[in-house]
């Protein structure tokens, strides 16, 4: 298990990149990863000034653990080559690129950092937010071992794959579980989507855990509010480290007297189980590391 793997990314939130008094309250923010933004929440006329906010946020020091993005613009529009030039000279933890739709599109935003200098350290978070991307999944988290991230785009998946006015989110569901698979199997940290409703925490609560459930790594967020809820749904439980301790210890206690069958409270482990044991351990001493 790699330290990449072990690093929590249970909160990431999304910060305007032309709000100054945003960038400096995130510092003090409980979360596990920012996502510097240049792309929605920043007006045309805004961008360039932005853009050297973000930067000189990156650059700052300033932020302690919380691992540090910068969304850019996409490919195809007239700021996303100053946005990947910058972004890459400024070093973050990774460049978030929207609408990421093939492994193609990969080679040539992984060509892009390189070209500008970015640090063997700053890693692609591709979002995954269209039909054709979804679609391509595997192929784009198996493009590059620059792939550290899928960013899930679940407003853009629900404007162009189903009815707004379908409550919840169950149309949505195959293709969450496709993405899910895809960077399951190329060793890529998955990310949930936002929830719009600021004002509903009992409707984000009940989305965080089902995104836990279903196997995601960590939820990007839109409000401080979210945060604790976040950190909560992702992060192992007391029950869950203690059943991780005790399933470790029964399995090294059973090889130890050379049992060739393991059981914890009366139900039988097998080596999935031990994995899945000392990942939540890991991820919990990382957590307390932090």
């Amino acid at each position: 298990m790699t330290n990449a793997a072990l690093r929590p990314r249970r909160s990431v939130l999304y910060m305007p990149g032309a709000n100054e008094r945003a960038l400096e309250k995130a510092k003090a923010l409980d979360v596990d990863a920012l996502i510097l933004d240049l792309e929605d929440s920043v007006a045309p006329d805004a961008k360039p000034e932005a853009r050297d906010r973000v930067v000189a946020a990156v650059k700052s020091g300033e932020y302690g653990h919380r691992e540090l993005t910068i969304r850019v613009n996409g490919l195809g529009t007239q700021w996303h080559e100053d946005d990947m030039a910058a972004a890459a000279q400024a070093g973050p933890d990774g460049i978030v690129v929207p609408k990421v739709n093939s492994a193609e599109e990969v080679r040539q935003l992984v060509a892009a950092m390189e070209n500008a200098g970015a640090p063997e350290h700053t890693r692609l978070w591709a979002m995954i937010e269209t039909p054709i991307a979804i679609l391509h999944a595997e192929e784009i988290a198996a493009a590059s071992d620059r792939v550290a991230v899928f960013v899930m785009g679940t407003n853009d998946l629900v404007n162009e794959t189903h009815s707004l006015h379908v409550p919840g989110r169950a149309p949505l569901i195959p293709s969450l579980t496709w993405a899910l698979l895809a960077a399951k199997a190329h060793g890529v940290v998955v990310l949930d989507g936002v929830y719009n409703n600021v004002k509903d925490p009992e409707g984000f609560a009940a989305e965080a855990r089902q995104g836990r459930e279903m196997g995601f790594d960590g939820k990007t967020i839109i409000h401080p509010s979210q945060i604790e809820p976040t950190n909560e749904a992702f992060a192992p439980s007391e029950a869950d480290v203690e059943h991780a301790r005790a399933v470790i210890e029964a399995f090294e206690t059973a090889q130890a007297e050379g049992k060739g069958v393991v059981t914890v409270n009366g139900k039988m482990i097998e080596n999935l189980h031990v994995r899945d044991a000392q990942r939540i351990l890991a991820f919990h001493e990382a957590l307390a590391a932090r």
